[in-house]
């Protein structure tokens, strides 16, 4: 199995494991930076140099060894599970991607057909009725995830826990975890606690928000997309995630957590 989703600088100065929707271009593009005083032209995820990744072959055993022996620092960063499905939403069913198509070829087609979601179209301005058809895209999402039809769930959905575990049941040790909503705060005290090749002021990082400007915008507050409906489908689907990372299941318009971390409890619970 492994480490999917781990990324380590070459100076090995930091390892993290990557979490779909939760800051994942602004953490990566730091990392780069970090090691090379610049940043990276493109997407973080399209690098194929300049950084370690479980992806790529070469990187798999220096990943291993590190990770293993527990050399660096190993960090993650999570996010409130009512805005990261409502993100995965309009960036991935409803915005066109980099490569200027929609997402997985043939995934929203499927969607319209059988779950009768609307997704908009740019020429039109993206015009369709948002609630109604994200409360649609939560029956697929939990469809996938619960029964893996009409598909495998995909990352930018499954559980943040799912993707965290994985890290721990083979091996690895998280030093820290922090939440997307604190981001300068958490990334702060990561960088704190490493030695870089390069000196990184927070202050100064724009934010590589890749998804951002090629979809619809969203027009209501996050509390209006979630009905009592709505809700269940969303703890019955994120249920770990809201009580390990200290998130408010009660209050959808409530983005920020309730509690600490409790990094022994993530341990025990996803290293099972």
């Amino acid at each position: 199995m492994g480490f999917p989703g781990t990324w380590m600088t070459e100076s090995e100065s930091v390892v993290y494991r990557v979490v779909p929707k939760c800051a994942c271009s602004t953490i990566g593009q730091i990392m780069f930076y970090s090691d090379h005083g610049e940043f990276f032209d493109g997407d973080i995820h399209d690098a194929q140099h300049g950084m370690h990744k479980w992806a790529m072959d070469d990187s798999q055993p220096v990943i291993t060894a590190n990770v293993k022996a527990h050399n660096s620092f190993a960090f993650t960063c999570v996010r409130n599970p009512y805005t990261r499905i409502l993100s995965s939403f309009f960036d991935k069913i409803c915005g066109i991607q980099r490569n200027g198509r929609r997402y997985r070829g043939n995934l929203v087609p499927l969607l319209i057909q059988k779950y009768g979601i609307e997704v908009g179209d740019p020429e039109t301005g993206f015009e369709f009725d948002q609630i109604k058809s994200f409360r649609r895209f939560l029956l697929f999402a939990r469809d996938t995830i619960r029964w893996r039809r009409p598909m495998e769930p995909d990352i930018h959905w499954s559980a943040m826990s799912g993707h965290i575990s994985t890290f721990i049941v083979n091996g690895g040790q998280y030093d820290k975890i922090f939440w997307t909503e604190a981001f300068n705060d958490g990334m702060q005290q990561v960088l704190d606690k490493i030695e870089t090749p390069h000196a990184v002021d927070l202050t100064a990082i724009p934010r590589f928000n890749e998804s951002e400007g090629h979809g619809p915008k969203r027009l209501h507050p996050v509390e209006d997309y979630f009905d009592d409906l709505s809700m269940h489908l969303v703890y019955e689907i994120y249920k770990k995630d809201f009580q390990l990372f200290k998130y408010d299941f009660e209050n959808p318009g409530n983005k920020m957590p309730v509690g600490e971390i409790d990094l022994h409890e993530v341990h025990a619970k996803l290293g099972e």
